[in-house]
């Protein structure tokens, strides 16, 4: 049973992510595109795209060549962009890494995507020169003078004449982002100029997400496929503003809304329950923004209308995922049906599925079953690993996204739970299996499991369980954790348990210790 977007298909043009991108660069020329909330550095459209330009330039002189990896490790600046573009431009492949991460989590990926290049931001460069030794990487270049690195500058200033390129829009890479998929440690995620594009254009097909009036929030990371997209390269196809802010502090969040007169912003639920919420809020003239869409994680219905109610405004949410650059459903923005729960119909050219996850066999309206998805926006597959694709992917083009979902009798969708096994910490993704290794590392463990648990704040937090062989407090195992992994995967509770359970054939069943876990939470 195939369920189709309710809105018509659109043509999906054949071009390259950055000339589509910036189509309205000099009709636009003396707008801001992008100002930094933190510092005041900004980009008219017409100055951002002469940077792109003169960025590709100068990274062609320093032998940047086609289909090569460029890593980007930095927070949101407006640089960040020119960077992007410029690495697209010359048909090389963006791989964006999370600024947080430690030496040895970006080591993993700068080896696994053999990335040539990296750029960063000033403070990051002796984490960034440790995690590069013995990789790919033959420069590191800064937003930003620093010891030991080039300086972004020096870049722009080889002229504009960039080498002609030919680029396959449906084959050539322009990002490669690391998703853990339904399961495991993280990989690439292989997503083309077409994929990116596509969704460009079906955000925009069934409703525009975002106006050319608008003053957008760039507060979510761009190195996150929904900051990517949505955000950064969103408001450029629209020709709105965006304000970025290298973090999100809340006064600081706060108060950049009603300096810039914000009037949308693309958030998270961690925020969006600030919102409604946090004392905060009452100090701040919010009054200019009109609509806060969420993604990244499920919002639920009272915290989405006690946000609404607060700030008197709309606020809708989305789905997707990286493996599909990411939209795939959202709330329509021009509909007057409300269904804060909800996350929508499909966008524009794409076809869902609900199946059983055991049976295989698809499930009717209001029944629940593993979400399929089915368009031009699904990744090509994981870099180099075709087990994994094979494991996520039919031949026929579904995608499986490991959520559970139902779908009602209007073809709205509902995201209930999911057959993944990954935890959502303020809509990062963390990999169960990634912190078992680092416990398992740890000489007092023998064997241990981590799953999610709820919590209000953060949506769900990483909880493990472990089999002790030798002394350890839960306190010294946390902390064991925390000096190995970035901040956002830490494990934040431990319990001690005589055994692991699993499957025959060895395998970790999460599921038992999720239930349990409700259980006690329902006893209590």
């Amino acid at each position: 049973m195939i369920y189709r977007s309710p809105y018509p298909d659109i043509e999906i043009p054949d071009t390259a992510l950055t000339p589509f991108v910036f189509r309205r660069a000099a009709e636009l020329a003396n707008k801001t595109a992008l100002v930094c909330g933190a510092t005041g550095q900004s980009y008219t459209y017409a100055g951002l795209y002469d940077a792109v330009l003169r960025a590709a330039a100068g990274l062609h002189a320093r032998g940047v060549r086609q289909r090569e990896v460029v890593a980007i490790i930095s927070p949101n600046v407006p640089d960040f962009s020119v960077a992007f573009h410029a690495v697209a431009t010359l048909g090389a492949v963006n791989s964006t890494i999370n600024p947080v991460s430690t030496a040895g989590e970006i080591a993993k990926q700068l080896a696994d995507s053999r990335a040539v290049m990296i750029f960063t931001v000033p403070q990051l460069v002796e984490k960034c020169a440790e995690a590069a030794l013995g990789t790919h990487v033959r420069e590191i270049v800064t937003f930003g003078e620093a010891a030991g690195a080039t300086d972004f500058a020096t870049l722009l200033t080889h002229g504009t004449d960039v080498p002609h390129v030919d680029i396959d829009p449906a084959r050539d890479l322009v990002a490669l982002p690391y998703s853990s998929g339904t399961s495991g440690t993280p990989k690439g995620v292989m997503l083309t100029h077409r994929n990116l594009v596509a969704n460009l254009c079906q955000m925009t097909g069934a409703a525009s997400i975002i106006e050319e009036r608008d003053i957008l929030m760039g507060v979510l990371p761009f190195f996150h496929i929904y900051g990517m997209t949505v955000i950064l390269n969103g408001a450029l196809v629209q020709g709105a503003t965006t304000v970025t802010l290298p973090k999100f502090e809340l006064d600081l969040f706060l108060a950049t809304i009603q300096k810039y007169r914000i009037t949308y912003a693309n958030l998270v639920p961690p925020i969006v329950l600030a919102l409604a919420k946090h004392p905060a809020v009452a100090n701040y003239d919010l009054s200019s923004l009109h609509t806060v869409f969420s993604g990244a994680a499920p919002l639920g219905e009272e915290l989405a209308g006690a946000a609404a109610t607060r700030l008197k405004l709309r606020i809708r949410q989305g789905y997707g995922l990286t493996e599909t650059s990411p939209v795939t459903h959202f709330h329509p923005m021009d509909n007057d049906v409300i269904k804060l729960s909800s996350v929508g119909p499909a966008v524009p050219n794409t076809d869902c599925r609900i199946v059983d996850p055991v049976s295989g066999v698809d499930v009717g309206r209001g029944e629940r079953g593993e979400l399929w998805i089915r368009g031009p926006q699904v990744m090509l597959g994981y870099f180099h690993r075709p087990d994994a694709t094979a494991a996520c992917m039919t031949d026929d083009g579904w995608f499986k996204t490991g959520d559970v979902a139902v779908v009602d009798e209007q073809g709205w969708f509902y995201i209930v739970d999911r057959v993944k096994e990954l935890i959502k910490y303020k809509g990062m993704q963390v990999a169960p299996a990634e912190l078992e290794a680092v416990l398992l590392a740890h000489p007092a463990i023998a064997d241990a499991a981590v799953i999610p648990v709820e919590d209000e704040e953060a949506g769900e937090i990483p909880k493990a369980f472990v089999v002790m062989r030798g002394e350890a407090t839960p306190e010294e195992i946390m902390a064991f954790v925390a000096a190995r992994v970035a901040p956002y995967k830490k494990v934040r509770r431990v319990e001690v348990v005589q055994q692991i359970p699993k499957s025959a054939s060895g395998k970790i069943l999460r599921r038992v210790l999720v239930e349990q876990e409700r259980a006690k939470t329902t006893a209590s």
